[in-house]
């Protein structure tokens, strides 16, 4: 089927991926915009998915302070060329972390980065609340999945819902921009400095 030339655009402007891919992608989808951009996404997560494994020896820090002064943040992304290090888009991407950073306060980067008694802790809690609700035992499990999930929703950057919108996570985006750009990208660490604070 021939597809709408300015839906291609239009595909290309939102998802920042090359004029044929979103071509191919409309016309496998009989021009549903919105099934494209699952599609186009769905391939991104595989492309990514295959660059994990690449080292990443280049990169950026990224930073920054909030309006008022009073917060402030240093991000590391990694990258796997010097040329992606200086692209608009990449350096885009780590501003945004940045910010993000800034306003939702996350306490690591991934799951894997939380330790292993911090999860038992917040799983006792949990078994703790749930104690006395008499529901039985793989019910109570389930229950405390769940909320280890929503912590991590909120403790780990990557499992954020991304401040500027509500239908991505940090690492849908992350996912995104390794399609985009073609090379594996990692958030490596960060700090985040708020004025009377303990560190």
């Amino acid at each position: 089927m021939a597809v709408d030339m300015k839906l291609v655009r239009k595909l290309r402007e939102q998802t920042g991926i090359g004029i044929l891919e979103c071509k191919v992608a409309l016309e496998e989808t009989s021009g549903n915009f919105d099934k494209a951009v699952e599609a186009l996404r769905k391939k991104g997560y595989e492309k990514a998915k295959s660059k994990s494994t690449r080292a990443t020896t280049q990169g950026v820090i990224g930073s920054y302070i909030h309006t008022n002064s009073k917060i402030g943040v240093l991000v590391e992304v990694a990258c796997e060329t010097d040329f992606v290090a200086k692209n608009k888009d990449f350096q885009q991407f780590v501003k945004d972390v940045a910010m993000q950073i800034a306003a939702m306060n996350p306490l690591y980067v991934s799951e894997s980065n939380v330790p292993d008694n911090v999860i038992a802790k917040e799983k006792e809690i949990y078994a703790e609340q749930l104690k006395k609700s008499g529901k039985p035992e793989n019910i109570l499990e389930n229950i405390i999945n769940g909320k280890l999930k929503k912590f991590y929703s909120e403790a780990c950057l990557l499992n954020q819902t991304f401040f500027k919108d509500d239908k991505n996570t940090i690492n849908d985006l992350l996912t995104e921009m390794i399609h985009k750009i073609g090379e594996n990208i990692v958030i490596k660490r960060f700090v985040r400095y708020q004025v009377g604070e303990e560190i």
